[in-house]
């Protein structure tokens, strides 16, 4: 079935689960419910976040492919890719399935990105380890063996449907770093435009929550993509098939929540608690993807990676898992410097931060302590409450700070800069 049926198809489930499971709404929100997951059918780029549990081989069969061959009639797929492969336990059935999809969605005009785990789960088995890797050297061990044997999975299925895949591999480095983002944001723009599909997997082989350069899971990776690349739809796939009104490992009478307008207390608490899907590395964290995406004006949808051709039918817009509505967009520079990671802390007095909440400039003289070995045009967090990029160093800031402005010169030479940053310098996480 073609895209645009199954976008015809789905307006009308779509409508009618909006008015089934939204027993309570207002016809309004029944209303806007539909309206969104319409318009999820005109979304024209696409992330697709793939976790570990999803790719690899679940007790149940696997998921089947629709055609046994690719578009051109004469490659016909492997036979190994019925199967998991080897000892990896890769589910190939499952991205070839994935790839069907994705091609499916290419020649609709939709631009795909994929942002995947495995790496440290392929590489822990291929050296036959049986338990979850948690050693920080270990773990960076079986991502630099897993991501070459995840890779070569993608790509030989990809090509199978005429596609061809471009690994990315980042930390927060790539993204903190304003100059490197804009470098990674063409190259992935360049890939795109050439109907390639981007591969993004965080680069767990060199990047350590020690040193403060890892996003600590791939939801919150994919949010980032989603983000700083203007995509209007982030699908997130893995064992848990929506958000529900309470845990419902805990109460058989939870129900899911189909669509989220904005996100609340309520559906933080909904999240769960320590231990599953349904915790911290769990729901927990997708929510936090989810409000990071919803800044970038992207609509998000969990779901259940095994759901038959759920990627296909969420483009579609056909109601499947829970869609979480977009916030209204803010600025790319506003959105980069929300979102990057911090190299020191200030501490201000209540009068600076006052005025700074009017959109007034912060001056050294109001800055009362400095944390952090930082240097010019660093993204700096000021009293936990907002982002600035700094005009100082570290360095200059603890020379200069209580300092009035004719004070400045004195200190640091008549080119010294007389503001730490300006309004259009700050984003405050609170807004």
């Amino acid at each position: 079935m073609q895209l645009s049926e199954l976008a015809a198809e789905a307006a009308a489930k779509a409508e009618t689960a909006a008015t089934e499971v939204e027993t309570k709404a207002t016809p309004e929100a029944t209303a806007e419910a539909a309206a969104a997951r319409a318009a999820l059918a005109k979304a024209n780029r696409i992330v697709v976040k793939i976790g570990t549990a999803t790719i690899t081989k679940p007790a149940s069969t696997p998921a089947r492919l629709t055609r046994a061959f690719s578009p051109d009639g004469k490659s016909f797929l492997p036979e190994e890719s019925a199967t998991a492969g080897g000892r990896t336990n890769i589910d190939t059935a499952y991205i070839y399935h994935v790839a069907e999809q994705f091609a499916g969605l290419v020649q609709e005009g939709k631009q795909i990105i994929l942002v995947t785990s495995g790496a440290i789960g392929m590489g822990a088995r291929e050296l036959g380890l049986t338990k979850r890797v948690t050693e920080v050297r270990m773990r960076q061990a079986c991502a630099a063996i897993g991501q070459p044997i995840l890779m070569e999975e993608y790509r030989r299925a990809f090509g199978v449907f005429g596609l061809v895949a471009a690994q990315l591999l980042v930390t927060r480095d790539e993204w903190d770093d304003r100059a490197s983002y804009l470098n990674l944001r063409e190259t992935v723009e360049t890939l795109l435009e050439s109907r390639v599909i981007p591969v993004f997997n965080e680069n767990d082989s060199v990047s350590t929550a020690e040193i403060g350069n890892a996003f600590g899971d791939n939801d919150r990776l994919s949010a980032y993509v989603a983000s700083k690349i203007d995509a209007e739809l982030l699908i997130i796939l893995s064992d848990v098939d929506s958000l529900y009104d309470s845990d419902p490992r805990e109460n058989p009478n939870a129900k899911p929540i189909p669509y989220v307008r904005e996100l609340s207390e309520k559906h933080l608490a909904a999240a769960g608690g320590r231990g599953s899907e349904f915790s911290t590395g769990g729901m927990k964290t997708k929510l936090a993807a989810v409000a990071i995406a919803r800044d970038a004006g992207c609509r998000v949808v969990i779901a259940h990676g095994r759901e038959p051709n759920v990627i296909a039918r969420v483009a579609a817009g056909e109601p499947i898992g829970t869609l979480f509505d977009a916030a209204h967009a803010l600025k790319n520079r506003i959105r980069w410097l929300k979102n990057s990671q911090p190299r020191g802390r200030l501490t201000i007095d209540q009068g600076a931060l006052a005025a700074i909440r009017e959109r007034n400039s912060l001056l050294p003289r109001g800055v009362i302590a400095v944390e952090g070995d930082f240097g010019r045009g660093a993204v700096v967090l000021v009293n936990g409450v907002v982002k600035i990029i700094s005009n100082f160093s570290s360095a200059e800031l603890l020379a200069v700070m209580g300092k009035r402005s004719d004070e400045i010169d004195a200190l640091l030479g008549p080119d010294a800069p007389h503001v730490v940053a300006r309004p259009e310098e700050m984003a405050f996480l609170d807004e």
